[in-house]
């Protein structure tokens, strides 16, 4: 006799509505609600986005007043390099303005938009000034507030005018009563609306008809409402948001980062492979090596008087030994040196505990002076390490110098580091791909991996200093 088996009820799926925005990771919201208007919430909706209208038409001479602001000001302050500098500003004030009607977009139109991508700082008074006036998502909420007069106006008003004739159709049977009288041209007096100078409509027939096209006009307003309040929604997630191209950047910049600390991560685990396994292993061969042919030169001694031709195989062993146990050394000297460039064990203490050894190993004098509240992430580290040997490396072999400095610190948010020596200077950027990844050329590729950059100031006759700017993370 078979038995019956539970099911189980499959999980079901979330519905669609629910699920985030891939791109910006941010849940998505309820959609407005849709359909006739006595569907459930659909009336609601109406009204929220009527007041929505009405909140951008108070707004909108303020917001159009801005976008001229902004318009005018660069060509009239060009002349004065702190007029560009307010101007740059007023761009980037654009931004609360962008933040006040993502809020309204949110609380009025349910439709939640997400921020920009945040402002990029820069170094550089001239990079900054070029960076606020260049905001982009400043000056797109300033041309949303721009189209918000005209548009809030046409809405708004023609919303209100069929509004207001919907309600004054329906409920005009009650009122109308209380209208002064009018004389018609036959002499009669009627109360009421009227059309012309004869037709009034204060009879029941009229009046019903009066209360049809009020109703008609009430579905009107319904639709024409809902119809603005979907452009708003339309160019406030158009110009109010982030762009795909800026969230693409933003995607590729996190990967990268993602991908630079991932592959620092597997250098030190190789590093403490090759440190605790192979290296370990090998200086055990090593030892057995060196124990054989001690043992073996100690029996020769031993049995010197026995066969010539068994002592001459004995010493050809003795020979064999001698260079694989010397081919042996040299291997662990090449494989600590291996090690030691994928991940210098001095960095498990600290980047200032790294500097100073790297400094004690160098030929020429080095004075290391580090402030860093914090540790830097792990993959900064390595590069700021090897920034810094590579600068150093430069110094001893190309400037002639007696001496070099190396300061470490942070800067804004940044790592900065820099190497000062007082060779002869004329130190240059070699041409892409010329220096096969090496010098500063190389360096340069790989402080640009985390979006680092160098500064070389190298005059001929010196000194020469070169300043290396990080981020305290690859991914930011």
């Amino acid at each position: 006799m078979s038995s019956a088996r539970p099911t189980t009820a499959e999980p079901s799926a979330p519905p669609a509505d629910a699920v985030g925005d891939p791109a910006t990771g941010a849940p998505a919201a309820t959609p407005p609600a849709r359909g006739a208007i006595w569907d459930p919430g659909v009336l609601a909706r109406t009204w929220r986005e009527y007041v929505y209208l009405f909140f951008v038409l108070l707004l909108a001479p303020f917001a159009f007043a801005y976008a001229v602001l902004a318009v005018v000001l660069p060509p009239s302050l060009a002349v004065t390099v702190v007029g560009l500098l307010v101007t740059g500003w007023v761009v980037v004030g654009g931004r609360m303005w962008g933040a006040l009607y993502r809020l309204m977009s949110r609380g009025m139109l349910a439709t939640p938009v997400p921020p920009p991508l945040p402002r990029r700082r820069v170094r550089g008074f001239w990079r900054r000034v070029g960076a606020l006036l260049g905001d982009a998502p400043g000056w797109r909420a300033i041309a949303f507030g721009a189209l918000t007069l005209p548009l809030s106006i046409i809405g708004f008003v023609t919303s209100t005018v069929f509004l207001a004739v919907a309600l004054g159709g329906v409920t005009h049977w009650y009122w109308y009563r209380f209208l002064p009288e009018q004389e018609a041209p036959d002499g009669t007096l009627h109360r009421g609306a009227s059309l012309n100078s004869s037709y009034f409509i204060d009879t029941p027939a009229r009046q019903w008809i009066l209360v049809v096209l009020g109703l008609l006009c009430f579905l009107a307003w319904h639709r024409i409402t809902l119809g603005f309040g979907h452009l708003f929604r339309l160019l406030s997630a158009g110009l109010l948001g982030p762009t795909e191209a800026s969230l693409r950047v933003a995607h590729l910049e996190q990967t990268r980062g993602s991908a630079v600390t991932d592959a620092d991560a597997r250098l030190r685990r190789i590093e403490r492979d090759l440190h605790d396994g192979t290296q370990a292993r090998l200086v055990t061969v090593a030892m057995q090596i060196g124990d054989v042919r001690d043992r073996l030169a100690q029996g020769a001694a031993a049995d010197a008087a026995q066969d010539p031709a068994l002592e001459r195989a004995r010493a050809e062993a003795l020979a064999l030994l001698d260079d694989a146990h010397g081919g042996l050394k040299l291997t662990l000297v090449e494989l600590r040196e291996i090690a030691r460039g994928i991940h210098p064990p001095a960095l498990d203490d600290g980047l200032a505990v790294a500097l100073e050894t790297l400094a004690a190993r160098c030929p020429v004098p080095v004075t290391v002076d580090v402030d860093l509240p914090g540790r830097p992430a792990p993959e900064v580290e390595t590069i700021a390490y090897f920034a810094a040997a590579e600068l150093l490396t430069n110094v001893v072999r190309h400037s002639g110098a007696s001496g070099a400095y190396v300061r470490l610190e942070t800067q804004d948010g940044w790592l900065r580091l820099r190497v000062r020596d007082d060779g002869h200077g004329g130190a240059r950027f070699g041409l892409p791909g010329a220096s096969g990844g090496t010098g500063l050329a190389g360096l340069a590729d790989r402080v640009a991996t985390v979006d680092g950059r160098i500064e070389l100031d190298s005059p001929q006759g010196g000194p020469t200093v070169v300043t290396v700017h990080l981020p305290l993370s690859a991914t930011r």
